[in-house]
């Protein structure tokens, strides 16, 4: 109950990468721009690296999302807007899991507020975000903008491990959400911070450390893919 007697409301969070998605967003943007020309071999290789360290829980996530977002200085937010709703509609919504589409829906009928948490840009989740019937409830990495570019900067904390916690506490207050009442869904241990947070966290094909600390803990075990 809130301070006015008022009861607060419930929440489904879900991660994005492997767990919404049976894929990395990242990994489908960066096809996207290799399929334009617009990414060599490099780049691909560099991103498979990264892409594995983050399933073995290892990546310093903070600093990739710091690197790539100052290569994006000077970018056009707008065009990065409708470049990123292309590119979701044409690549992203495919990988949607069935299961986590359902299991979204399952939520939304008991009446509680879902939302996308992702240390994925707020460019990628919202799109996915509004497709699942979520309006904006994407919680997710901001970049700073001045007069319709990117400055090259985040809106600290990035959205990743205590990051994530920082803005799902946000969330919560400005909806009423009661974090004891609510549910995370995620597919690693990098986001264990959120996964304590919630009273019912949900490991979803979930990476080897997680796997074993959710054995450990009791906590569900599910498969979306």
């Amino acid at each position: 109950m809130s301070e006015k007697g008022h009861r607060l409301a419930t929440a489904a969070f879900f991660d994005l990468d492997h767990t919404v998605l049976n894929e990395s967003s990242s990994a489908l943007w960066a096809r996207y721009l290799h399929r334009q020309g617009r990414m060599g071999l490099r780049g691909l290789a560099r991103l498979a690296w990264w892409t594995l360290q983050y399933r073995l829980a290892i990546i310093d996530m903070n600093a990739v999302v710091h690197r790539l977002v100052a290569d994006m200085r000077g970018q056009s937010e707008p065009e990065m807007i409708e470049e990123c709703d292309r590119w979701c509609e044409e690549m992203v919504i495919p990988h949607i899991a069935p299961l986590a589409r359902a299991r979204i829906e399952q939520h939304l009928a008991k009446g509680h507020i879902v939302a996308l948490l992702t240390a994925s840009s707020i460019y990628a989740g919202r799109p996915i975000a509004r497709h699942l019937g979520l309006g904006d409830n994407a919680i997710c990495t901001r970049l700073e903008v001045e007069d319709g570019v990117f400055t090259g900067r985040c809106v600290e904390p990035v959205c990743y491990g205590e990051g994530k916690l920082y803005w799902a506490r946000l969330f919560a207050e400005e909806h009423g959400i009661d974090l004891a009442s609510s549910y995370f869904y995620s597919d690693s241990y990098t986001d264990l911070a959120m996964l304590e947070a919630v009273g019912h966290p949900v490991a979803v094909n979930p990476d080897p450390r997680l796997r074993r600390h959710a054995r450990r803990r009791g906590w569900p075990v599910e498969r979306f893919y």
